[in-house]
């Protein structure tokens, strides 16, 4: 008898100590989290694990994590980027426009939306990092001024996939392995940031200035040029994301990825990445993209109202935002506590 309540104790305590590794990492919750969906969601429609369907959600997830990955960077440094929207449709009109008149090659347009990209979020860290306009009015107001740049370009037409170049639109459906090209695509973006972010001394520093900006400075640490370096590279990835988001799509309009801020900065702050700056992960942004485009299908397979999906990515950010704010009070408590003894 004694030997079986030891055993079991020692069954709780293993499965105490897993659980308490899951909770502690919020990368670990949101796999969690989306195993248990799946599970959920299959019981009631078993279409929703299905090969076709899983490629279908993670090609579109990639390209909100993607430009999760560029709002982390913004928000690590106690910033945010609400014009990202904006320069996702952008670029995916102007190299969809480029196309369509032959200006450039294809791979050629692919670079050239990426740099378009990066100039805009260089527009945005330069208002933000050396003016230091508070974000959220600066990036409120080039989000009006790049969509109507869009609007302008596009004189009110669209651009029709039938207008663009044989295999525009091929990326999209192509997979390496079984595995989507734009999965991997993002993949390898997630792998470069978070290793600068790791193991770099311009990742260290970046954390530090979104920590305590003062003291970074005091340290040495070019403030501003960091905040203009995640603003810059924010643009670059959300340049990224519009090529995709035009291969993806085919058909693009001026009013392209229209209210998907939503989405981008609700996946960075599912993923961990604190609005309070300075903490989280790009690792845990993507998955937090991923998590929403899940949850967002889930709507879609069990025939709920697509309505609720605004809700459900509000409510979302204010439940990570609560939750990041209880887990750093009990923090200061248990420093304060330490200090004390």
């Amino acid at each position: 008898m004694a030997v079986d309540v030891r055993a079991g104790q020692a069954r709780g305590g293993v499965v105490g100590q897993v659980l308490g590794t899951i909770g502690r990492s919020r990368e670990l919750t949101l796999v969690a989290l989306m195993i248990v969906l799946a599970l959920a969601v299959t019981t009631q429609a078993p279409q929703f694990l299905s090969e076709s369907n899983l490629t279908q959600v993670t090609t579109l997830a990639a390209i909100i994590a993607i430009a999760s990955v560029g709002e982390a960077l913004v928000i690590i440094t106690k910033n945010v980027d609400l014009s990202v929207e904006s320069m996702v449709g952008l670029v995916a009109f102007v190299v969809a426009d480029i196309l369509r008149q032959h200006m450039l090659p294809m791979p050629a347009a692919w670079v050239a939306g990426a740099l378009i990209g990066l100039a805009l979020g260089m527009v945005n860290g330069t208002i933000i990092g050396f003016f230091r306009v508070p974000s959220i009015v600066a990036t409120l107001g080039t989000l009006s001024i790049f969509r109507g740049l869009v609007f302008f370009i596009a004189g009110g037409k669209q651009m029709d996939l039938a207008d663009l170049p044989p295999g525009y639109s091929d990326p999209a459906s192509q997979t390496v392995l079984g595995i989507p090209m734009f999965v991997i695509v993002g993949f390898v973006v997630v792998v470069i940031v978070a290793t600068v972010m790791r193991y770099t001394r311009f990742g260290r520093r970046t954390y530090a200035v979104g920590s305590n900006v003062e003291a970074a400075t005091i340290l040495g640490v070019r403030s501003r040029l960091h905040v203009f370096a995640a603003l810059s590279i924010c643009g670059l990835l959300a340049g990224v994301a519009g090529v995709l988001w035009g291969m993806e799509f085919g058909t693009i309009y001026a009013t392209s990825a229209s209210g998907i801020s939503l989405q981008i900065i609700a996946g960075a702050v599912v993923g961990g990445v604190s609005i309070a700056g300075g903490t989280g992960t790009v690792v845990g942004a993507a998955l937090g993209a991923l998590f929403l485009a899940l949850v967002n299908n889930a709507l879609l397979v069990l025939l709920l109202p697509q309505e609720l999906l605004q809700a459900v990515y509000g409510l979302v950010i204010l439940v990570a935002v609560s939750a990041d704010a209880v887990i750093q009070r009990r923090q200061q408590r248990r420093a304060t506590r330490e200090y004390s003894l």
